[in-house]
């Protein structure tokens, strides 16, 4: 187990980014295709192909999942990844044609300090491809992906990863950036929300604060640039109304790690995938195990996300955590 969503069976994730622009984007391709669906509980989201994944649609099952920067210039990415599946021959059959199935989020970050002069060039388009053609089984945390110019209230945000099996032996795991209104982190101390769930020091294991700061909560002054997105996916085979539930379930996460979460300039959008390359088939049991489980590994993959990352070189961009609060 590597503590990434790459532990799930059948998939692969690729990260790019651009470091003048001060962004980038994240793709998870599947070795075959996996139902998929989505949750979308913030008030300000961004996406393509996103109704697709309801129960109910005709296409029951996604090439890729895509996770990009660039706010509504980053759908561009979506078209990269798929010009990249239809290179290999994925696809959706329609008569001779492939039509890759590759829905896709984006978060806000034009406001980070980046050169966002993109010009006539569809850098995002190139980010899509490039992503999709690294991917593999280890990739980059912190500072990279969709993660590379993302930012919380009050510190850097980043791309982060948690995984976890259940007592049944299903995988389960959490790709998150993490571009948030709210805070990972207590008050203006290092303890992070997600602490209960922490496993193995993977965000410094400080637990809670050992005194907790004043009830009070002031909302810095809001501006569009959040949304947190993620993917959530285990090897169990699920149908399209279950996947919506993991969706669902896994969303809890995000309430965990972040304060406040689901708000009116939030994106909050959850993928899910089940790539069905388990060994045996999930009980009703196991199913609700598992998105419990979804939600714990977004949780601390929100905290993983904040940890692992570092400050950009702008003026503009908040500070690290470790910078911050003088950690190695």
């Amino acid at each position: 187990m590597k503590n990434l969503i790459t532990d799930v069976a059948g998939l692969r994730v690729g990260n790019a980014q651009d470091p003048r622009i001060a962004s980038g984007v994240t793709t998870v391709l599947f070795e075959a295709p996996a139902v998929a669906s989505i949750a979308i509980h913030g008030g300000a989201p961004g996406g393509r192909d996103t109704a697709l994944l309801e129960p109910g649609m005709t296409v029951e099952s996604v090439n890729a999942l895509v996770l990009s920067g660039g706010s509504v210039y980053g759908l561009d990415s979506m078209g990269g990844v798929t010009a990249f599946l239809r290179a290999q021959g994925q696809g959706f059959s329609v008569g001779a044609i492939k039509v890759p199935i590759a829905p896709g989020a984006v978060l806000f970050d034009l406001l980070n300090g980046g050169d966002k002069d993109f010009g006539g060039e569809p850098i995002y388009w190139r980010l899509g491809f490039e992503a999709a053609a690294v991917a593999g089984l280890d990739f980059s945390l912190g500072t990279a992906g969709a993660g590379y110019g993302a930012t919380t209230a009050d510190l850097k945000g980043g791309l982060g990863s948690a995984s976890a099996q259940s007592a049944s032996g299903f995988t389960v795991g959490a790709l998150v950036a993490v571009n948030a209104v709210g805070r990972a982190t207590i008050g203006e101390g290092p303890h992070f929300w997600a602490a209960p769930y922490e496993r193995e020091a993977e965000f410094g294991r400080l637990g809670w604060p050992a005194l907790w700061p004043s009830p009070d909560f002031k909302i810095k002054s809001v501006e569009p640039q959040n949304t947190t997105i993620a993917i959530v996916a285990t090897d169990a085979a699920l149908t399209r109304s279950e996947a919506k539930r993991l969706a669902v379930m896994a969303q809890d996460g995000m309430a965990r790690a972040l304060r406040p979460a689901h708000a009116a300039m939030d994106g909050d959008t959850v993928f899910s995938a089940a790539t069905g390359l388990a060994s045996k088939p999930a009980t009703l049991t196991d199913k609700i195990e598992i998105g419990a489980l979804a939600a714990d590994c977004l949780a601390r993959a929100i905290a993983r996300a904040v940890y692992e990352a570092r400050a950009l070189p702008f003026a503009a961009s908040p500070p690290d955590w470790r910078k911050r609060f003088g950690k190695s």
